[in-house]
């Protein structure tokens, strides 16, 4: 448990608010194509701004594209948000999510993204997925590369073991690892706790699945009862209380579902609470 609940991170040499947006939700259904209504999109991403968040998560497979276009649209690239985008996954109509590593294929997403996000850097470029036809340090080789190059800032991993971890932090500085991580699933816990130790942002996808969150349904409702609070604020605010270096990032397409979720940083949970939620999911 976290005895210091910080509400900011810095994520190289920029502090963020530490309850940040993930933007998948603004697509169509099975995030491919442009949702119904755009503006209403657009209007999220500059509610969540409005609202203090400075931490907006995307990707290029989101749509694809999609996601990273309407962002750009919506808040350009401003100075005080850090927008962090990822490349190594492609989406296609039949729904799949395919791995793709390889350095040619990085380096030309980057350009896209970048044109996407109406920015000259990026300010952080995570890899999305190892690649088993790409050899690891390849892909990852490619990203430092991009770094070093200007065209971004700070280089992140998703979806990694913690070998592969140790093995990307050989070739360059990992800023945040994005691993899937909350109430009921923590197959990342192993890499949560190398990301404490060496002051990396850690990045829980897929924070409030509802499946997930109806494993502890009893619990989550009788500590969200007591703090008049709904079940997604209470694991929200029992991932930032979990560790300092957590960067929820919870999603959605809904203004009001927005509201919501950001009145989590306004719920204290107890130590008592933290340690009950915590030890429901050993």
């Amino acid at each position: 448990m976290s005895t210091d609940s910080a509400e900011t991170f810095d994520i190289g040499e920029t502090t963020v608010n530490r309850l940040g947006f993930g933007a998948m939700r603004l697509c169509g259904e099975e995030i491919i194509g442009p949702p119904d209504d755009e503006e209403t999109a657009r209007e999220v991403v500059r509610r969540a701004v409005d609202r203090g968040v400075d931490f907006i998560d995307t990707a290029d497979s989101y749509g694809p594209g999609v996601s990273e276009r309407l962002i750009g649209q919506a808040i350009g690239d401003p100075d005080d948000v850090v927008v962090a985008t990822k490349a190594g996954l492609l989406r296609n109509s039949d729904e799949e999510w395919l791995a793709r590593g390889d350095p040619d294929y990085v380096r030309n997403q980057v350009l896209a993204s970048r044109d996407r996000l109406r920015t000259e850097t990026i300010d952080l470029y995570q890899f999305h997925r190892p690649d088993p036809d790409t050899p690891f340090e390849d892909s990852v080789g490619a990203f430092a590369q991009l770094k070093d190059e200007g065209l971004v800032r700070q280089v992140g991993l998703s979806n990694v073991t913690v070998d592969e971890l140790e093995t990307a932090r050989e070739h360059v500085d990992v800023a945040t690892v994005q691993n899937r991580y909350n109430v009921s699933d923590r197959s990342s816990r192993d890499v949560l706790e190398v990301c404490a130790d060496n002051d990396i942002g850690f990045v829980p996808w897929c924070p409030i699945d509802a499946d997930d969150l109806a494993a502890h349904g009893d619990l989550l409702d009788e500590i969200a009862t007591a703090h008049d609070a709904t079940r997604r604020q209470v694991a929200l605010a029992w991932l930032l209380e979990r560790s300092d270096v957590i960067l929820p990032i919870p999603g959605t397409s809904n203004p009001a579902h927005l509201e919501s979720n950001l009145e989590a940083r306004a719920v204290s949970l107890s130590d008592e609470e933290v340690g009950r939620l915590t030890e429901a999911g050993v």
